[in-house]
């Protein structure tokens, strides 16, 4: 299952969740407030395959003024979790975009939902937390400057967007899902040929991403990536999407990923020199 359908089925338990909290307007059109993610971390556990059953659960970790960090899972009829995600929701009104309060009848309800992050859930190769880099440093300019190539552009379709207007989430890592063949598809196939000529392809493993701004049907995107490192058999790359016309980000990211032997679906160490290479065609600079 594509990456962009987890976050899919996340999106639909945030909806459950909005009606759960004593707000069921939130995602319809006229709804004077709603819920956007603003920072996400995902895990990745064991696949999930098409028709085969699947549920979600989650609990609210931490209360704000108007935000809130949600933990949600998914898992296999067996029990076996799929997927994680922690994401922080922000409350905001649906006409300035500006940060709206939760009621005091809705931090109750938030209280009677506090729970913790299951101990195989929590996140491992990165801190979800971390302050970020500041919004005003994340440029096109800077990309540009560090030599971070470019891997994508498009347009945003009406399709792509919620009934307030903007892209829906999911598409942020589906689109870089999408564009990250252009970067890392031969390099991927010479990788193949230095451990034998095996059919090569790739797993993701975590995810974060920063939400920064919402596109809308017509707005343009292009995204840049960097090499973010190597720990193990595990491969980093940071993906900047941004607006061309300003310059600014809608989203920022970092994915930590393997390359997989896709015959013996295990994980495959890229020789030193491949991984060299990799460096070469994303040099390191980005942050997200």
């Amino acid at each position: 299952m594509n990456v962009r359908i987890y976050v899919e089925k996340q999106l639909e338990g945030l909806v459950a969740l909005a009606h759960e909290l004593g707000l069921p307007e939130a995602f319809r059109q006229n709804a004077p407030s709603t819920i956007i993610p603003v920072d996400q971390h995902i895990r990745f556990v064991r696949e999930v395959l098409p028709g085969k059953p699947i549920s979600m659960r989650g609990c609210i970790l931490e209360i704000g003024e108007s935000d809130a960090v949600v933990y949600q899972e998914l898992r296999h009829s067996d029990g076996a979790l799929a997927a994680s995600f922690r994401t922080r929701i922000r409350h905001i009104d649906t006409t300035e975009g500006e940060a709206f309060p939760w009621t005091r009848k809705t931090r109750a309800r938030m209280e009677a939902l506090k729970g913790e992050t299951p101990e195989e859930a929590l996140p491992r190769s990165f801190d979800p937390d971390a302050p970020g880099m500041p919004v005003s440093e994340i440029t096109l300019d800077y990309a540009k400057s560090v030599g971070a190539p470019r891997i994508g552009m498009g347009a945003v379709p009406p399709g792509h967007c919620g009934v307030h207007g903007w892209m829906e989430p999911s598409w942020f890592i589906g689109r870089l899902s999408d564009m990250v063949p252009n970067l890392l598809y031969d390099w991927r196939m010479r990788v193949g040929t230095s451990n034998g000529g095996k059919r090569m392809g790739a797993a993701v493993l975590e995810y974060r991403l920063r939400y920064h701004r919402y596109p809308r049907a017509g707005d343009l995107f292009v995204a840049h990536s960097s090499f973010g490192g190597v720990v193990g058999k595990t491969h980093s790359l940071v993906h900047w999407v941004m607006d061309p016309a300003t310059g600014a980000p809608w989203a920022t990211s970092q994915v930590v990923a393997i390359t997989l032997d896709l015959d013996a679906r295990k994980a495959v160490a890229a020789p030193p020199e491949m991984l060299g290479e990799l460096e070469k065609i994303a040099p390191k600079g980005l942050t997200i």
